[in-house]
């Protein structure tokens, strides 16, 4: 900095975080002129214009033009600016949301991709998962020709309606009931379902068979079958629904005969019926799914599973 408190264009670009080529061009346009220039054609800013700068940069990261930026600077007045600080905090603002919509979504991939890591898809096991916030369909219709398709359209269509401040961006899963997987008879998914932290239904906590196999979307009726017979041989029975999840999906693999199925059944040791109590997110949640029982399916579900 000089002693008369300027800066050259090389010190000013320096600390505002820009080349020079970016301040000739800007003095070109008009949008932000030295407020000195010497003999020998030299640039010098001052202190009070890093803000303008910055304030420039803004506007720019917001979407406006370098013209539209240049007419509001030669038109400014209070009330238009005024006017433009609400029009930008409420863009800010929505930024904000859809960034933390999508760092929900990506923490949701990111977690269906590490909990495969190491795995082995050969394997069947028991493990115990704890209870999970999700958001659950209603019962598929698949008359009149429907097809798994249309299903998926209606489910994301009731779920907008019914819980509007949900977030949909993330993957759906398909569920089927416990009679269901005894008859054999999954070809068609009952219900659609997502994991999502807000979500005012759950997967339940207990214990759970699981296993994999590689796939296209619905090819599951080999590994429901190896599961249902080593639930049969290892002295289990079925209590609660399958869960069909695809954690590694189209996003991460390109052969769409190779993606990655995972099947979760909930059962228990034979002959133990020990009541669990269904506890909920919240005593409000408990009584809102007591309500509508029989209408969303949520209780009756969980009771089913008990």
């Amino acid at each position: 900095m000089l002693s008369n408190g300027l800066f050259t264009i090389h010190e000013f670009a320096e600390r505002a975080h820009v080349t020079r080529d970016t301040l000739l061009h800007y003095d070109k346009v008009g949008l932000l002129p030295p407020v000195e220039r010497a003999a020998n054609n030299y640039r010098y800013y001052s202190d009070t214009q890093f803000s303008i700068m910055k304030y420039i940069r803004i506007l720019q990261e917001l979407g406006m033009t370098l013209e539209e930026i240049k007419e509001l600077k030669d038109k400014r007045s209070p009330e238009r600016f005024a006017k433009l600080y609400t029009e930008q905090i409420a863009q800010i603002d929505q930024k904000i949301e859809d960034w933390v919509r999508a760092r929900k979504l990506l923490l949701t991939l990111q977690k269906n991709v590490k909990s495969v890591e190491n795995i082995d898809e050969g394997k069947i096991s028991v493990e115990f998962l704890p209870a999970e916030a999700i958001v659950l369909g209603e019962l598929n219709d698949f008359s009149r020709g429907r097809k798994s398709h249309d299903a998926v359209f209606s489910f994301r269509n009731d779920i907008s309606e019914k819980y509007p401040e949900l977030d949909l961006n993330f993957p759906i899963w398909a569920t089927y009931s416990q009679e269901s997987v005894k008859r054999g008879e999954c070809d068609l998914p009952e219900r659609f379902y997502y994991y999502n932290p807000e979500g005012y239904d759950r997967r339940p906590a207990g214990q759970y068979a699981i296993g994999y196999t590689r796939g296209d979307y619905g090819q599951n009726r080999a590994l429901l079958k190896r599961l249902c017979e080593f639930i049969d041989a290892n002295n289990y029975e079925i209590c609660g629904n399958a869960y069909e999840e695809y954690p590694l999906d189209e996003l991460c693999i390109v052969n769409e005969s190779e993606y990655l199925i995972r099947i979760m059944i909930r059962v228990r040791t034979k002959g133990y019926h020990q009541y669990e109590p269904t506890s909920s997110i919240s005593s409000r949640l408990r009584l809102k799914h007591f309500k509508y029982r029989g209408h969303s399916g949520v209780l009756r579900s969980s009771q089913e599973e008990t």
